[in-house]
C-alpha cells in the first residue's frame, strides 16, 4: 500500500507517535500496528465534547484486550462509572465516545458533584487545578488518568503516555496495600469491590 506525504502524518498523529519518524521507521510501524489490521476497517474516533474539541484517535487493540502484561485492573471503566466514581460527575458529557452500556447503570450527576453516588460515600478527588499545577494532564486526555484508562481500554496506544500512566496505577496500588495491611478497621475501604487506587488517581471535575 502507498502512503503519501499526508497520510504519513495523519497516523503518526492519530498513533501518538513521534514528531520526527524517518521513512523507513514510519513503514516498519505501519506494517506492524496498522496493516496487520487493514483486511478489518482501522475505526477513528472523533471527539467533540465540553473540554475537548477536534480530537481524534485510532483504535489499534481489539476492545478490553491486549493490555500491557503489568496493567492488571480489577475493574472496567463501565463497573467503575456503575459504582459512582468522582461523585458522579465525570464524563456526562461524553456519551458518544464510548459505548451505550457503560452508562446503562452508570451513577452520574450532570449538574453537579453528589458524593452520596460514590460506593464508599467519600469525595476522594483532588481539583482539576491541581492536577494541572503538577503538570499531571497529557493534553491528549485533559480529564486525567480515567479519561486515560478509558480510551486505553477502547484500544488507544500511545506508548510513552501508557508507561507513564501504567507506572502511576502501579505505584499507587503498591500504595493501597501498604495501607491495607493489618488494619481491620478499614476493611471495606480495602477490600471491598473497588480500590483506593482506582477512586484517588484522577481529579475531580
Amino acid at each position: 500500500m502507498h502512503f503519501d506525504q499526508f497520510r504519513r502524518r495523519e497516523f503518526i498523529t492519530l498513533l501518538g507517535g513521534a514528531t520526527a519518524v524517518t521513512r523507513g521507521a514510519f513503514a516498519g510501524a505501519i506494517r506492524s500496528t496498522v496493516l496487520t489490521a487493514m483486511p478489518k476497517q482501522l475505526k477513528i474516533v472523533r471527539v467533540n465534547d465540553k473540554m475537548q474539541r477536534g480530537y481524534r484517535y485510532v483504535l489499534t487493540a481489539p476492545i478490553g484486550r491486549n493490555f500491557d502484561p503489568e496493567f492488571r485492573p480489577e475493574l472496567t471503566p463501565k463497573e467503575m462509572l456503575a459504582l459512582g466514581v468522582f461523585c458522579g460527575k465525570y464524563m456526562t458529557d461524553c456519551g458518544k465516545e464510548f459505548p451505550a452500556s457503560w452508562f446503562a447503570h452508570a451513577r452520574l450527576s450532570p449538574s453537579g458533584r453528589d458524593c452520596s453516588l460514590n460506593y464508599f460515600g467519600v469525595d476522594a478527588s483532588q481539583p482539576l487545578s491541581v492536577w494541572r499545577d503538577k503538570g499531571w494532564i497529557h493534553p491528549n486526555d485533559p480529564r486525567g488518568w480515567f479519561q486515560w484508562y478509558c480510551r486505553y481500554y477502547m484500544g488507544r496506544r500511545m506508548p510513552q503516555e501508557d508507561a507513564r500512566q501504567i507506572k502511576r496505577w502501579k505505584a499507587i496500588r503498591r500504595s493501597r496495600a501498604t495501607r491495607c495491611v493489618g488494619r481491620v478497621s478499614v476493611r471495606l475501604y480495602c477490600t471491598g469491590p473497588t480500590t483506593a487506587a482506582q477512586f484517588e488517581v484522577t481529579p475531580s471535575l
